[in-house]
């Protein structure tokens, strides 16, 4: 008996199966092998073919299929993991009317900025824990304002996840979790914010609908079991953003504990069991995958579950524009460790502002682009800006992780994947140091925990603990306090950089 589960990036497609008897992984697939391109009209833009995700996760699906010993019937479930805070506009026809406007496009900041003021501060931040900012809404009403005749046309919109899972079954659904997401769910009444639809002079009918998600959320369509190879009638049985799905991967799903990912945009996301928000909305609070699930190990009689998430726009993607532009392509980033590692903590003056991938939030909102300070052309290296590079996108880490204790979040204990930036030494020790924390390293991807948490919804699993029960630690960095006064010092200079930046 298998599992099966799809990771919707915005650099990739991820899928795998999961064999359900072990909880190992069976095979992992992605489509495709270099990233997908993000089309950007305007500075500040970012969109995205919603079509172009669909094929790669047949592409991956069938992939997958051939090159191992599953039989489509033997698999039981599908979960999905997706991009978070985008928009995909449907016709009544279930087709999209324009490119999908991704997590990082930060053209409605001011759309989302005026109707903070107009909704009222008090008000978006006790019902909906965020500003509207430059979430999946303020999106929408950017179509609306912008292109009336495609607005006109739109039955439902969706998230990325919605749509492939609509792809899979024929059925347009939503959940609780997403709508949080979007800045659509209101947290004290429970339901829809009628505030925000109504601001924006969205129609409720517009809203997909909703569904818990862990649940029965659809079942494979005979038209979709021949694009992907996959069975008729499998069920769609969960799906969740990538950053509450990374956590659940991890196995972050109880107060005060932490997962992060270094991926092209950097996350730190804590759970708490309360409803608590940030006034500057610097960071943002969404409902955690397991809000409302009694847990089956823990005693806390709240089952109040919600996900404080730091975004990093610009994270890997400016350690990829180092690679492809200071290293024409022609190296590895192994090779960039190497080089990275010969140079001493602070990178000798240099520093570097990763922000060049939008709008970034925890800077209340500001688009600084990417920036090299301090560049000296007889001194620096290429070496030096690899080093300024991780270091750089490190601190990034930090200044946002200090805003997250500030709402009382304990990060003693982080755990991360094993990809990405966690793989470089130089990256996590130097978030380690400076925060005083460990940083757990496990062996997981967010396609395998959807595909884990699609078995919780079909009963094969009898909870969500229990389906993460064979998550384990591979590797761990600890602070060095030999290194912590260069730490220190580095970090200091780069944080003053930003304060004259954003002042």
């Amino acid at each position: 008996m298998y599992l099966l589960g799809y990771d919707i990036g915005s650099s990739s497609i991820k899928a795998a199966i999961v064999d359900v008897e072990t909880g190992a992984t069976l095979a992992v697939a992605q489509s495709p092998e270099t990233e997908m391109a993000i089309v950007a009209h305007h500075p500040g833009w970012a969109e995205q073919d919603p079509e172009s995700w669909w094929e790669h996760v047949c592409f991956a699906t069938r992939h997958l299929l051939a090159n191992c010993l599953v039989q489509p019937n033997e698999i039981k479930g599908i979960g999905i993991s997706y991009q978070m805070h985008g928009l995909v506009v449907m016709d009544e026809d279930q087709q999209p009317l324009r490119p999908a406007i991704i997590w990082c496009d930060s053209r409605a900041v001011e759309i989302g900025n005026r109707a903070f003021d107009a909704i009222g501060h008090e008000h978006c931040l006790s019902h909906l824990l965020n500003s509207p900012g430059n979430f999946t809404a303020s999106k929408l009403k950017w179509v609306k304002d912008n292109e009336p005749a495609v607005f006109e046309k739109i039955d439902k919109f969706m998230l990325p996840g919605d749509y492939i899972a609509m792809r899979l079954t024929g059925e347009a659904m939503t959940t609780p979790s997403g709508l949080s997401e979007g800045i659509c769910w209101d947290f004290l009444k429970n339901d829809v914010s009628d505030e925000v639809l109504g601001h924006f002079g969205f129609d409720k009918k517009m809203v997909p609908q909703v569904t818990p998600t862990f649940s029965l959320q659809g079942k494979l369509t005979a038209k979709a079991a021949a694009a992907t190879g996959l069975a008729e009638g499998t069920p769609v049985a969960y799906r969740a953003g990538d950053q509450p799905n990374n956590a659940l991967s991890l196995n972050v799903l109880q107060p005060g504990e932490v997962a992060a990912t270094g991926g092209t945009s950097g996350v730190v996301y804590g759970v708490v069991d309360k409803a608590v928000y940030d006034a500057k909305s610097r960071v943002n609070s969404f409902l955690h995958v397991n809000h409302g699930i009694p847990s089956a190990v823990s005693r806390q009689p709240s089952t109040d579950r919600i996900g404080i998430l730091l975004c990093i726009n610009g994270a890997g993607s400016l350690y990829r524009w180092l690679r492809q532009t200071v290293g024409q392509g022609n190296i590895s980033y192994p090779d960039m460790e190497r080089l990275a590692a010969s140079v001493s903590i602070g990178a000798d003056g240099l520093c570097i502002l990763p922000f060049g991938n939008g709008a970034e939030r925890m800077l209340n909102n500001l688009d600084l682009g990417a920036q090299i300070h301090g560049l000296q052309l007889n001194r620096h290296s290429a070496a030096h800006l690899y080093r300024a590079g991780l270091e750089g996108i490190a601190f990034s880490f930090v200044y946002g992780a200090q805003i997250m204790k500030e709402m009382g979040l304990d990060i003693s204990v982080m755990r991360v994947g094993n990809d990405n930036l966690f793989q470089s030494a130089i990256f996590s020790e130097t978030i380690a140091t400076l925060l005083g924390c460990s940083i757990e390293v496990v062996q997981t991807t967010g396609a395998v925990g959807a595909a884990k948490a699609a078995g919780v919804a079909t009963g094969i699993y009898p909870s969500i603990e229990a389906a993460m029960a064979n998550v384990t630690v591979m590797g761990r960095y600890e602070p060095r306090a030999e290194k912590a006064a260069k730490y220190k010092a580095a970090y200091e200079l780069w944080v003053n950089i930003i304060n004259v930046a954003i002042n």
